[in-house]
């Protein structure tokens, strides 16, 4: 079954003549059939958290743009709401969890794991539909990003709570991480035994780091959960995607066990072609405002990305997420560029 499917032979190290290719965000705000769907659902977590939607928001871009992989519909905060955070999203604000840890203890949450079970459906629901070409992917957030929610309560522009913490209370800091670290084994296990065939860790703020602080709460952790997910789940890839770690890239690579390294665009890919092991597949990583952008801006960006790995498997996707604003022309010009 798997032999045809593109984005899976990619991820396993198999180089295609035409990279194959999904992107970040590509269930949600720029789709229109997103945007109704959501004005009857309500809040975004209620979304999340509906099976039948979920499902039908993940597959939405499927249909439209047949892409080679499809991404889970979900957020990387249902995992702190399963150790116990309460977990809403502000209007125009962004996400809030309480109690934020910077003032209680991780002790004091009361573990909810239940509420990962309506992810688990929509997993299996989506897994049941998609087109046999279509490689499913699950996600979670690593632990450092994950962390710098839970400690503050929300998002920040510096991650300035986390960062005074795991500086100022390492040992605190670290309990944190490592119940992550638990969870999130547990959770994108129950993804694979639900029907995703690849997993990406995402970890949105590793820029904030330090070399040293980053071997700690980026490489270590990330490296612990896929060491225990490989030992159950040996064939299911999984992809790292340390947005900002820039020249740490290559210790992120050799020493986390990714199966594929996700870059995002402030990464020139030809240095990340010489710099990173030979025949590791990799990821990205057209810059979300270049496709927003369109015209020639878009197709010498597309191009020179194209023209970076010449050798090494290359699954093309965006440097971070597709942002709600772009056009839907653009989209379909990119597809059309990149599949030649």
């Amino acid at each position: 079954m798997a032999s045809h499917k593109s984005l899976l032979s990619a991820l396993r190290g198999v180089r295609q003549e035409r990279p194959p290719l999904w992107l970040m965000r590509q269930a949600g705000r720029y789709l229109p059939e997103y945007r109704a769907l959501r004005e009857t659902k309500g809040g975004f977590l209620e979304l999340c958290y509906d099976p039948e939607a979920a499902a039908e928001v993940t597959l939405q871009p499927i249909r439209r743009f047949g892409f080679d992989g499809s991404i889970l519909f979900s957020d990387i905060l249902v995992v702190p709401h399963a150790l116990g955070q309460h977990l809403w999203f502000e209007a125009g604000e962004g996400p809030r969890l309480a109690p934020p840890l910077v003032d209680s203890a991780l002790a004091a949450l009361e573990v909810a794991h239940q509420r990962l079970d309506p992810v688990y459906a929509t997993v299996a629901r989506v897994a049941a539909a998609l087109p046999p070409e279509t490689t499913f992917l699950g996600f979670a957030g690593s632990p450092w990003t994950v962390a710098t929610y839970m400690v503050a309560g929300q998002g920040s522009k510096d991650q300035a709570a986390a960062r005074r913490m795991a500086f100022g209370d390492p040992a605190a800091f670290q309990a944190i991480v490592d119940a992550i670290v638990d969870l999130s084994v547990t959770y994108l296990s129950g993804q694979i035994e639900n029907g995703v065939e690849a997993v990406q860790l995402f970890d949105s703020w590793a820029g904030s780091l330090s070399p040293a602080q980053f071997e700690r709460w980026v490489i270590a952790p990330n490296a612990e959960i896929i060491r225990r997910l490989k030992a159950m789940h040996p064939d299911t890839p999984v992809i790292g995607f340390p947005k900002g770690a820039g020249g740490k890239l290559p210790a992120y690579a050799n020493e986390v066990g990714a199966d594929a390294i996700g870059l995002d665009e402030t990464v020139d890919p030809a240095w990340a072609d010489a710099a990173l092991p030979p025949h590791l597949p990799v990821q990205g990583n057209l810059d979300p405002l270049a496709l927003v952008a369109g015209g020639e801006v878009l197709d010498a960006a597309i191009d020179r990305i194209l023209a970076a790995f010449p050798s090494r498997p290359h699954i093309f996707n965006l440097g971070h997420g597709i942002v709600p604003d772009t056009p839907i022309a653009h989209v379909e010009r990119l597809i059309k560029r990149v599949r030649g």
